[in-house]
């Protein structure tokens, strides 16, 4: 293992990376348990994330009318989708590409291509994106860091032996509190509300949920409104986090972490099937990637090449069950 995947600074910059792509990957998961998709979410982050600092910034805006104007924007951008995959029964892979290039285009056109920022301002707003409420306190983490489980840390040239704390304090980044705050009412509305259930049985078999008196047009119009919500939220936090967002390459490829994390996490890509702690831990995971790719000293180029395997073996993975599963049904009715 790399000792400097062990150092606080890491481990505190991976928990907030986890819990920002986090939140979109619960969006991600609340259309693909339907059996859709929606491949405008890194346009509907570019969107948010330019326009907030746009509206602050240069036109001097106060928050409290920028933020609930953005969350307002995404949620017509989330109903547009749905009215147009329900009503018009257009494919949603069609509907969101064209989202993707469509919101690209608006963000690139609103900023003229220029990078829009903060500056020194708005401290209390981008708390949200890089506070750190409180610090825990974890054993020995630094002993074990060194590559050894060691109270000493020895010097590569000269040889000299530094102690070390036995406990290290990690910060707890803001974003990851708004994360479990995220997951903790998604998993609640999954899985002990009416409406999760509509949702499992959409996706599992929209004909027979239709039948069975489930209105299965506004449960997918209201799956593409959390998802354009929560990325619309996210894309703030990400602006907010680095202080600034550039429209041509802000959030691309955004949707692809999404749903990597969402497939990893246990979603399957027929619909009816998920959790959103797999979200966080498939979140967890794809970043755990990321950050190796970095400490081993891969090639970040082939950074995409480990998404798409991700994605390419939990197809696989579903398929897999699904087969088995079917053949054991098929052993049980005999």
């Amino acid at each position: 293992m790399n000792g400097r995947f062990l150092l606080a600074d890491n481990l505190e910059n991976l928990i907030r990376r986890t819990a920002l792509f986090g939140i979109l990957g619960i969006g991600a998961g609340f259309v693909i348990i339907t059996g859709g998709i929606d491949l405008s979410i890194g346009s509907v982050v570019a969107l948010a994330g330019c326009m907030l600092p746009w509206l602050l910034a240069v036109h001097h805006w106060p928050a409290s009318a920028v933020v609930p104007l953005l969350l307002g924007i995404a949620l017509c951008i989330g109903l547009a989708h749905g009215l147009l995959i329900t009503k018009l029964r257009l494919q949603p892979f069609v509907v969101t590409l064209c989202g993707l290039l469509l919101y690209r285009g608006t963000a690139r056109g609103i900023a003229g291509d220029q990078t829009q920022g903060f500056g020194v301002g708005f401290e209390s707003l981008r708390y949200l994106a890089v506070g750190t409420p409180f610090s825990i306190p974890v054993p020995f983490l630094s002993w074990i860091s060194e590559g050894r489980f060691s109270p000493y840390a020895v010097h590569p040239f000269t040889g000299v032996r530094t102690r070390l704390d036995p406990i290290t304090w990690i910060d707890i980044p803001m974003p990851f509190l708004l994360f479990l705050a995220i997951a903790v009412a998604a998993s609640i509305f999954l899985n002990r509300t009416i409406y999760g259930r509509y949702l499992m049985a959409l996706g599992r078999n929209e004909q027979a949920a239709r039948y069975s008196g489930v209105d299965t047009d506004r449960m997918t119009i209201l799956a593409y409104v959390l998802c354009s919500v929560l990325s619309c939220f996210g894309g703030m936090l990400f602006a907010l986090e680095v202080n600034s967002a550039q429209p041509v390459d802000f959030g691309n490829f955004y949707e692809l972490y999404a749903i990597a994390a969402a497939v990893l996490g246990g979603f399957s890509l027929r619909g009816g099937e998920g959790a959103v702690m797999g979200v966080v831990l498939g979140t967890a995971l794809m970043q755990v990637l990321r950050n190796a790719i970095n400490m081993l000293g891969v090639p970040t180029q082939i950074e995409f090449a480990v998404i798409g395997a991700v994605i390419l073996s939990g197809v696989i993975a579903d398929e897999l069950v699904r087969r088995y599963a079917a053949a054991r049904r098929k052993v049980v009715g005999a």
